[in-house]
């Protein structure tokens, strides 16, 4: 993933197959063109606000809840 046409920084919450956050890329440089991936293997990605992560505790293997994904 890139930021190329995203004009304000996010947090990117990558989401394995177990439904469970397999990697975090937080604070992405608006407007780059610097490949964003995940650490380990995932199935989608959630993006939100810049700070998100940090201000909400997340980490890497926290469960997520998704009717969109499985799982509720």
């Amino acid at each position: 993933m890139w930021m190329k046409n995203t004009y304000i920084p996010l947090d990117m919450i990558f989401i394995g197959a177990d439904l469970r956050v397999s990697s975090i890329a937080e604070r992405t440089i608006p407007q780059s063109l610097e490949t964003i991936s995940s650490q380990k293997p995932s199935v989608a990605v959630l993006e939100v606000n810049a700070g998100t992560v940090r201000r909400l505790g997340l980490k890497v293997g926290d469960r997520v809840k998704s009717a969109f994904l499985g799982g509720g």
